[in-house]
């Protein structure tokens, strides 16, 4: 079978032939465009959701493949971006905190961007892609990381003190008035100036809608009949489930009009899952911005486009919001690529995790992957078209830890709590069944899967 890598260089020559900018000596690199979505869970329709309206996402998955059991190796921002960034698993002491920093916690270790400077790449990092905007500063040839994460348009919102700003808005306005619309700008310029240069980039979009607070121009609100939002089917704490699974969402809580304790109204709630909605359209218009790009500067056909959000997140599920929690909603995550050579339209169904995202990206490219990544390329299974993944995926929040099988989710948090979810008779985790006596093999199982696991790390 013809590998990815020599189809990439193929269809590269083929594409440009003949463009004094991009002769096939100097363009036998395919260029890569990652896009990282902050807080984007896989409520997309490409992947099935008939609530949200994600057209050009929907386009790129069509083009490409889509990974169904794609799950992060941590709950929250900082940690998960280190750890994919660099192909690391996260430990007890490596990964931990929302605000974690690759350089610090994994110091020396080559991340994506650097691998791909030093093979000849022009790296941008353009938005948020690592928490911190200069974590591993040095492995990009450019960082534009505005400080717009919280910017308000209507004038009743604006000059608040930070504690009473407010969870959404959707002020009249076009997609450049919020900062996403100028990023995406940003990030043509960039692929403009990479088409006179004629090198290869790995450029970077990281969109931080639909993260808090959803703040989107009102036309991506008007998508949506707030009459005909739904709430979440299970909006309580699973049954049998310990209190170590929970959290106080106290994220969202440090927004005005959010009550600082006790549960979230059905009218509030409403309110929250129409914003997160229509920040993810207007992220998703973005995207589209991109991929009409690539298709007008006629660099489609060489570039990969490879589509993540950092972790999931809850809209009420569990009596939860936010992420930080051990459940599949902050786990699971949308993973789509979309490269020269890959088959149009493919599902993948096998788990994978994120830290294969640097080996694949590597294998891709045409690139050798370091030596220190823990993870594997995805390659062999895209062009197999193969619904068996891996064995299992692993995750941890602080002192949770948790492994994903194609049946079951187990998590525990040493010898004082666990979880077992049967995802085949129970997919949206609604009783704990650990302690039943019917799963004292799979209990044992699992939990020789996570030893094992750690002894590797």
């Amino acid at each position: 079978m013809t590998t990815f890598r020599s189809l990439c260089i193929a269809l590269s020559v083929l594409s440009f032939a003949g463009s004094p900018l991009f002769s096939a000596s100097e363009n036998s690199s395919p260029n890569v465009l990652f896009i990282v979505v902050d807080d984007l869970r896989p409520e997309l329709g490409c992947y099935g959701s008939e609530a949200i309206q994600t057209p050009h996402i929907d386009r790129l998955a069509s083009q490409g493949s889509l990974f169904e059991n794609a799950y992060c190796q941590v709950p929250v921002c900082g940690a998960s971006r280190a750890s994919f960034m660099t192909g690391l698993y996260p430990t007890p002491e490596r990964f931990v905190r929302y605000f974690a920093r690759a350089d610090e916690d994994a110091p020396g270790v080559v991340d994506i961007p650097l691998w791909f400077k030093n093979n000849g790449y022009t790296t941008i990092s353009n938005g948020k892609i690592y928490h911190d905007r200069d974590d591993n500063a040095g492995s990009w040839d450019e960082i534009h990381r505005p400080n717009d994460f919280r910017v308000y348009l209507l004038p009743e919102n604006q000059g608040l003190p930070f504690k009473e700003q407010v969870a959404w808005e959707g002020a009249d306005v076009g997609d450049d008035d919020y900062p996403s619309g100028r990023l995406a700008n940003k990030i043509i310029e960039d692929m403009k100036r990479a088409k006179r240069e004629g090198t290869p980039f790995f450029l970077t979009a990281g969109f931080t809608k639909p993260h808090l607070p959803f703040n989107a121009p009102k036309k991506y609100w008007d998508l949506y009949d707030a009459s005909s939002i739904q709430l979440a089917d299970n909006p309580y704490q699973p049954i049998g489930s310990p209190s170590h699974a929970m959290h106080g969402f106290h994220e969202l809580r440090g927004y005005g009009g959010i009550p600082d304790e006790g549960p979230i109204s059905d009218e509030i709630a409403k309110n929250l899952i129409h914003g997160y909605y229509a920040s993810t359209s207007y992220t998703d218009a973005m995207v589209g911005r991109l991929l009409d790009a690539l298709a007008e500067l006629e660099m489609d056909g060489n570039t990969i486009v490879f589509l993540i959000g950092d972790h999931g997140w809850q809209l009420g599920e569990h009596a939860l919001w936010c992420k930080h929690s051990l459940f599949k909603t902050s786990l699971h995550t949308p993973m789509v690529v979309r490269a020269p050579g890959m088959q149009a339209g493919q599902r993948v169904e096998g788990i994978v995790e994120f830290v294969d995202i640097y080996p694949t990206l590597c294998e891709l490219a045409g690139l050798e992957a370091p030596t220190h990544l823990q993870g594997r390329s995805l390659v062999p299974m895209i062009e197999a078209g193969a619904s068996a993944g891996k064995e299992a995926a692993f995750g941890r929040y602080h002192r949770g830890e948790c492994v994903k099988t194609e049946r079951y989710q187990y998590s525990e948090w040493g010898n004082q709590a666990r979880m077992l979810y049967d995802h085949q008779t129970d997919p949206a985790e609604n009783r704990n069944v650990s302690e039943d006596p019917v799963n004292a093999e799979v209990i044992r199982s699992m939990r020789t899967l996570l030893r094992e696991h750690k002894e590797t790390l």
